[in-house]
């Protein structure tokens, strides 16, 4: 049996790295390059023996101890569904969420346990559920398990069968993770997406009889070192030759077909139903209610992104013809605060951040000094100066630049506080206290979304039909007086 870039390699390249250090240390401390050589050959190992050991060390979310838990869990996604409700009567995903939203409440107490089994092409999927069907699992207080096949993982196709295994996975209450072999780095990968779902796993080490018993020692003791809860099992052996000896000199052979073995699997299998089932049904409950609310979530912002644009538009070309009208050497970005003020107000109405007048005049100050400070107006207005230049009429005429720069930067501020109030937790509550912190590393990322060339060139010919509508069809237009 092949072993398909095991992990285990890593640990050899380590331990060979060490060798190489102890065995060449004197001729290394002669030649310094070559110390230097050494000592990133022994991080690098170092590093990577740390990082798969904070993979071990990695941990899932605790299990919900009571229904509270999952009740507040859909209590908050029922939250966001009724928010839109509210404001988007006749969305079209709104009756399937609330549909979604009763049929969690009934997934509280049930009693089937939902047990996935995944894995790659030719890992034994089939057989292993069918031979587990055949067994008597212990499970305490469940009435009964449902085993459900995933689609083949790691198979390229047009269809991506790998996302729908992984939904189907991550909605069961537990998954049985086959392989044939030590963990390839597209099973690792599939493994910690797994646990980042915080979907619970057991590593299933399956056909280990095609195996000597050496390599499949050394195999089940990497699988241990790379996941928490590892079984090896034999759901279908192959066929040994059997040969008898008669005691008159002659033989006879036939081939015996071994029991498989699933003790390992099934006895582990039974503690963890029998120990955690309900509390399993209450984590799938308490993802499912999570999804549901991120879903509800993302409709929501849609609507009121939608209501935001026109909004953000108005604001940053009043902006525009203020700074235009009186041009001053430097653009002033406190000038614009009584604008960006009210565009304040409306947003933070539109995601029921009520903002009194007042209030939204310190948030657009503190914006501008961000700004400031971030250098995204110097940036902006040397960017926008370098477009204009391409037009020698347009760009002679005074106030342009600080006009352009004005709608740009009222324009970054009003998409900065739409990501922002996007990014905040859904409550029918109302709040206006910011995180600075984080106000500024959306700022950022928005202006840096927004530095894109052709953005800015197509924002700047947008500004000079607003500014100069003479001039963006064709005409001559003299030079203001200064």
């Amino acid at each position: 049996m092949k072993l398909q870039r095991p992990i285990l390699v890593g640990g050899l390249g380590l331990s060979l790295a060490l060798w190489l250090f102890d065995t060449l240390q004197d001729t290394f401390t002669q030649v310094t390059e070559f110390s230097l050589l050494s000592l990133v050959a022994v991080g690098g190992g170092l590093l990577l023996f740390k990082q798969n050991r904070s993979s071990v060390t990695k941990t899932l979310a605790e299990l919900p101890r009571d229904r509270t838990t999952v009740e507040n869990a859909i209590a908050k996604a029922a939250v966001v569904v009724n928010q839109l409700a509210n404001e988007a009567e006749n969305h079209q995903h709104l009756t399937s969420l609330q549909e979604q939203v009763s049929q969690l409440q009934t997934q509280i107490d049930r009693k089937e346990i939902q047990l996935a089994v995944t894995g790659g092409k030719s890992v034994g999927k089939t057989t292993l559920i069918e031979v587990l069907q055949q067994h008597n699992l212990e499970t305490g207080d469940i009435a009964s398990l449902k085993f459900q096949e995933t689609a083949p993982l790691f198979i390229e196709a047009k269809d991506n069968p790998d996302i729908a295994a992984f939904n189907q996975a991550v909605i069961s209450d537990y998954v049985l993770f086959l392989t044939n072999g030590d963990l390839t780095a597209t099973e690792h990968q599939a493994l910690e997406q797994l646990k980042a779902a915080n979907q619970r796993t057991m590593l299933v080490f399956n056909k280990q009889d095609q195996y000597i018993t050496s390599d499949r020692e050394s195999i089940l003791l990497s699988l241990k070192q790379r996941h928490e809860n590892v079984a090896a099992t034999s759901s279908a052996p192959t066929a040994i030759k059997v040969r008898k000896h008669e005691d008159d000199g002659t033989s006879e052979e036939w081939m015996e077909q071994p029991i498989p073995d699933m003790q390992r699997l099934t006895q582990q299998l039974g503690e963890i139903i029998t120990n955690q089932g309900q509390q399993l049904i209450w984590a799938t409950t308490v993802r499912k209610a999570n999804s549901l609310e991120a879903n509800a979530k993302n409709c929501l912002n849609q609507v009121r992104k939608e209501r935001t644009n026109p909004v953000i538009e108005q604001y940053q070309w009043i902006a525009a013809a203020a700074a235009f009208a009186n041009p001053v050497p430097a653009l002033d970005i406190f000038a614009t605060a009584a604008i960006n003020a009210q565009m304040i107000v409306d947003l933070g109405g539109i995601y029921q951040q009520k903002f009194s007048l007042e209030q939204a005049k310190t948030v657009a100050v503190e914006m501008g000094g961000l700004m400031l400070k971030l250098g995204l107006v110097e940036i902006s207005t040397k960017a926008i100066s370098t477009v204009l230049k391409t037009n020698a009429v347009t760009y002679a005429v005074g106030g342009v630049i600080q006009g352009v720069s004005a709608a740009y930067l009222t324009r970054v501020a009003g998409l900065a506080l739409v990501e922002y109030f996007q990014a905040q937790e859904i409550s029918l509550a109302t709040g206006n206290t910011l995180n600075l912190d984080k106000l500024r590393q959306t700022l950022q990322n928005v202006f840096q979304q927004s530095q894109q060339v052709a953005v800015l060139q197509g924002f700047v010919s947008q500004g000079l039909k607003r500014l100069l509508p003479e001039a963006a069809a064709g005409e001559v237009v003299v030079e203001k007086a200064a």
